[in-house]
């Protein structure tokens, strides 16, 4: 464990056991070891690897992650019965979590036991941990909604059994930061060993109630990646870190230029997808439109902006719409390598405000058309990648696959790839292709029918990632679907790599 003082908060991760339980979510073991090494990577002080008892593959997957020599504390989840605590111990892990329902409702009706049983299953639970030779963290489920009385009287149980910790679980979501602060402390008038908080998100304060459980004197928050969880989730590691970092001024152990590829790996493995407005890894957590505030943060970012981008591993986007300044296109064109005259850019902006006037979504590659269009020869665009051939075969009894010709930086080739669809085949065809060249992740794809009738154009909007965080957009329009998709695939690409090498020229 990592030396701790007292502006130190322990950050206890969560997203492989109730990060797991988002409803949908299954990870395989493979899965689990991946998060988890890249949680070791990110700095979180203890990783709930899952609860062994719960299947085989659970306690396969918690014995592997034990296994893998993480510098993290790997604790494993268990009932206060001796049966769950024994499944915990043949995984090897260094603590083990115990928990039993304290409030009236949960022991009446999820539990069926006595305020006198539920202190006994608590000694003897904690003290057949301590008997291991394990650290032991004790939660009085349904804590909330415990009479106070009963929780101090159970928690203090715990402590003298011999728990490590004792950690506070709002589990249905109901408090505010006010009675979070007077909960914790209540609880720490009474024990002296470090207390956590578990926060759920069904109100949306479990952030706020975590960080208030700290101002009162926890020193541990349990969270999981992108606030995963039962239900509304958990308190979202990102935002809670960020908050200590920058607002409470505490520190932790986590290397949070690597919140944005955790938050990306998470959602990958999970198929839980982030809103665009989600705080600290939301696509739009750090894109500005509107005028005043790309211009100010072309000037001095702090103006706009509370955290840098670059702390957690993103990078500013200006985005180009109906709300758009004179000095955000200025500093996208810019980016681009192109400078219009103050007449030229005068009537660009003009025509992104009417594009984004009738509902459009101004991407990169209508920006640079509107520019050509007013600048006439003077820009030229560049096209780096081209496609010269595309193929798909598809059917009912057949695996879609696709094949592309492509010309990169004047060089042709080929290749083919298998896909769940012919355009999830026919894009991954093309990134093959252009992985060595632009590396870029597809980040959101969507398709618009833009005439009626069986006919229909098709419009396909993209946007990709390059390894650096840059976002790119890019559309195409076809009566075919897939050659909409390809082509404005490679728009996106030519418009990646176009930015990158001016970038790379300008640096």
């Amino acid at each position: 464990m990592k030396s701790k003082n007292v502006k130190y908060v322990s950050i206890f991760d969560t997203t492989l056991r109730d990060g797991e339980q988002t409803p949908g979510v299954s990870l395989t073991t493979e899965e689990k070891l991946e998060i988890a090494r890249q949680l070791d990577r990110l700095g979180v002080d203890v990783i709930e690897a899952g609860t062994p008892i719960s299947s085989e593959g659970e306690k396969r997957a918690v014995r592997e992650i034990t296994k893998a020599g993480l510098n993290a504390e790997i604790c494993a989840l268990a009932r206060t019965t001796r049966v769950d605590v024994d499944a915990a111990i043949a995984c090897d892990v260094g603590s083990v979590h115990t928990f039993i329902s304290t409030s009236d409702v949960q022991m009446k009706h999820a539990v069926n036991m006595t305020p006198e049983q539920v202190l006994s299953a608590t000694i003897d639970s904690v003290e057949y941990i301590k008997d291991h030779g394990l650290i032991c963290e004790f939660s009085p489920m349904d804590a909330t909604r415990t009479e106070i009385n009963f929780l101090k009287r159970v928690c203090k149980a715990a402590e003298e059994a011999g728990a490590d910790r004792i950690n506070i679980p709002d589990t249905v979501g109901i408090m505010t930061p006010v009675t979070m602060r007077k909960l914790i402390e209540d609880v720490k008038s009474v024990v002296g060993v470090p207390i956590s908080v578990h926060c759920h998100n069904d109100f949306g304060m479990a952030v706020a109630n975590s960080l208030a459980g700290v101002e009162a004197g926890a020193s541990q928050i349990h969270v999981t990646v992108n606030g995963l969880g039962e239900r509304a989730g958990n308190a979202a590691l990102e935002e809670v870190v960020m908050a200590l970092h920058l607002i409470y001024n505490r520190k932790t152990g986590i290397n949070t230029k690597l919140l944005y590829d955790t938050s990306r790996l998470v959602a990958k493995l999970t198929g839980v997808m982030i809103q665009p407005n989600k705080a600290i890894v939301g696509e739009n957590a750090f894109a500005h439109e509107s005028g005043i505030h790309t211009r100010g943060v072309t000037v001095v970012p702090l103006t706009f902006e509370p955290i840098k981008p670059e702390l957690v591993g993103r990078k500013r986007k200006l985005v180009a719409g109906k709300l758009s300044g004179t000095s955000g296109i200025k500093a996208e064109l810019k980016e681009a390598g192109i400078y219009p005259n103050k007449d030229q850019l005068g009537e660009i902006v003009r025509r992104v405000k009417e594009l984004g006037d009738k509902g459009k979504t101004v991407t990169d590659a209508d920006l640079l058309a509107i520019t050509r269009s007013v600048m006439g020869k003077v820009v030229k665009e560049k096209r780096i990648v081209d496609l010269t051939d595309l193929a798909v075969v598809t059917g009912i009894r057949v695996i879609p696959t696709a094949s592309v010709r492509l010309v990169l930086d004047g060089k042709e080739y080929v290749t083919s790839e298998t896909g769940l669809g012919p355009v999830d085949a026919a894009i991954k065809a093309v990134q093959k292709l252009t992985a060595d060249l632009a590396e870029v992740r597809l980040k959101e794809y969507r398709i618009e029918a833009t005439t009626g009738g069986s006919d229909a154009m098709g419009e396909v909007i993209i946007k990709v990632e390059d390894r650096d965080g840059n976002v790119v957009s890019a559309r195409a329009t076809h009566e075919d679907i897939v050659m909409a998709s390809v082509e404005a695939m490679i728009n996106a690409i030519n418009k990646s790599l176009l930015k990158r090498r001016n970038r790379d020229k300008q640096a």
